[in-house]
């Protein structure tokens, strides 16, 4: 198959701890997507590669396949470490770690995360998203959260990630609705009068949440608290208790939300309160424009 017939001009890939997915991609349009549960924590080292054929053996062809990777692939456990760069940091260096491949139609680039020495932190794929807003927003100057499992508050200024706060906020919220006693009282629904209630009563008292939250058992038990109420109470005291930590992220700065439709407008919502008026952008728009911008920097390299 030559060059001018192939179906993809490259093929991007976001490969997190539990999810892998891929776009074939025709400069910085996907024609093609395709997912699985083949995320970094159900791999051994050997297996990625396989992983990753199955999900796009149907786009290549004889020719040599670009394939730009984000996310824990990257990672000490994933397919090769990409060593993270410090920051203050641009979020798409120049810099990219080449897998080793058996099949030689396959040059897989895994984009390197970032570091913060002090306070100690981490981040993957979340840079790729930053850098994808930025493509679109160069002169951005404020602070961008990208919410999830592990939600990120970074710090932007003059096209670098100054800094970065990680809470633990989504995992604490499944840990906690799944396998604590709070498993009893949190169910399905929600109610927007409960979670803005929650809100503002963690960040006006921080300190008391972990009796908050045993209030919600309680209040199950001696009021009849319902699962959607609780399941809200206990989203806003999680996220009111992170925005009283970020406080000197977010305070009196521009805000711009990367995340999921759904935890996205819960932070817009929690943060709207505050009289705050931030704008949300789709995470998967913002990873593809990410790792788009990588892909044309490999371009450029070669040209």
């Amino acid at each position: 198959m030559g060059a001018e017939s192939r179906y993809a001009d490259w093929i991007a890939v976001d490969w997190g701890t539990s999810h892998l997915r891929a776009w074939a991609m025709r400069q910085d349009k996907p024609v093609a997507e395709s997912a699985s549960e083949k995320g970094m924590g159900t791999l051994e080292r050997s297996g990625f590669e396989p992983a990753l054929l199955d999900l796009i053996g149907p786009w290549l062809g004889q020719d040599r396949m670009t394939v730009v990777a984000c996310g824990m692939v990257g990672s000490r456990q994933g397919w090769t470490e990409a060593a993270y760069g410090a920051v203050p940091a641009n979020p798409m260096p120049g810099r990219m770690t080449r897998a080793e491949t058996h099949d030689k139609r396959l040059a897989v680039h895994i984009l390197p995360g970032l570091k913060q020495d002090n306070p100690a932190d981490v981040m993957r794929g979340e840079e790729t998203q930053i850098a994808g807003y930025l493509a679109s927003a160069p002169r951005f100057d404020g602070v961008i959260c990208l919410p999830g499992t592990h939600t990120k508050w970074a710090q932007i200024s003059a096209g670098e990630v100054i800094s970065f706060r990680t809470f633990m906020t989504g995992e604490l919220f499944a840990l906690l609705s799944t396998q604590s006693v709070l498993r009893h009282t949190v169910g399905n629904g929600w109610d927007e009068t409960a979670f803005a209630e929650a809100v503002s009563d963690a960040i006006a008292r921080p300190e008391a949440t972990a009796a908050r939250l045993f209030s919600l058992r309680a209040e199950g038990l001696l009021h009849g608290l319902g699962p959607a109420a609780a399941r809200a109470r206990l989203s806003g005291a999680l996220i009111g208790a992170e925005l009283a930590a970020s406080r000197p992220y977010w305070l009196g700065q521009d805000i711009v939300i990367i995340g999921a439709t759904g935890l996205a407008s819960r932070y817009q919502e929690a943060l709207a309160q505050q009289g705050l008026a931030p704008r949300t952008i789709d995470a998967t728009e913002a990873t593809l424009a990410g790792l788009t911008t990588a892909w044309r920097t490999l371009e450029e390299a070669v040209t």
